[in-house]
């Protein structure tokens, strides 16, 4: 088996990839810093590619892909387009707009880029999965937190077309939307976080959703019910409610350094 993984250098990323390594896979590990690639790699059974690069480099993530698309002579089983950032951002701060830019450019942009090398390969193998991490965040909008928000609908409505661009090609594509996951995004929230998950046992049920044929799968299931619900709330109801939520505080972007 052969994985792509982006942002694998912590967080969901890093134990999706141990994870996969631990069941044999060869993986390409795409993050910005070699150090902590490098390290990872070399703790993982196997051997593995590195590609030290920002995703928001769409010609230097394309040359990683091709490489591990060479390497495993044409046939990768599974690309994860983890990379991700978020940044509390509000619309009446005129400096935050490079903030809701560099959100969507990381959030949006790079998981097209990321998949873009691997459909025809795959198309002509009939077989393969697309994975792109989303949020429950994604579900309806916060206060403060609207670049983010707004990035991972727009993540998982793209997941959904594409799921349904490709249907008849063999390729499956899965979108992930996770709850509270104990990572560098989560360790600077300044608020309860219910049903907070370790990103390795995270990384199992998400290997296990994606190996089982989801086509969407909301982790953990306490996580699924809210999530049921927030699509059913009525907006005076929601809006009740998200006004008195807590705010994630602006400033520099948390992303597990991916």
């Amino acid at each position: 088996m052969h994985v792509f993984i982006t942002g694998a250098s912590s967080g969901i990323g890093r134990a999706l990839a141990q994870r996969y390594a631990s069941q044999g896979a060869t993986l390409g590990l795409v993050a910005r810093r070699e150090e902590s690639l490098n390290q990872l790699a070399s703790g993982l059974p196997g051997q593995h590619h590195v590609y030290a690069l920002d995703v928001r480099d769409r010609p230097a993530l394309h040359a990683a892909a091709q490489d591990f698309i060479a390497a495993a002579n044409g046939r990768v089983d599974v690309v994860v387009a983890n990379a991700g950032i978020s940044q509390g951002t509000l619309t009446d701060q005129p400096e935050d707009f490079a903030a809701f830019q560099a959100i969507f450019d990381t959030n949006v942009l790079a998981m097209v880029a990321t998949f873009e090398p691997f459909v025809a390969p795959m198309r002509a193998v009939g077989q393969g999965a697309l994975v792109g991490i989303a949020s429950v965040a994604g579900i309806r909008g916060l206060p403060g937190a609207a670049g983010y928000c707004a990035s991972k609908a727009a993540a998982i409505s793209y997941c959904e077309s594409l799921r349904n661009e490709l249907a008849g090609d063999g390729i499956r594509v899965v979108s992930l939307l996770p709850g509270y996951i104990r990572t560098p995004m989560t360790d600077g929230n300044p608020f309860p976080m219910p049903f907070l998950m370790s990103p390795h046992r995270f990384a199992r049920k998400a290997v296990n959703a994606i190996a089982a044929g989801r086509r969407q799968a909301v982790i953990p299931w306490q996580m699924a019910i809210a999530a049921r619900l927030l699509r059913i709330v009525p907006v005076p109801l929601f809006d009740l409610f998200a006004r008195r939520a807590p705010r994630k505080p602006r400033g520099a972007p948390t992303d597990g350094l991916p």
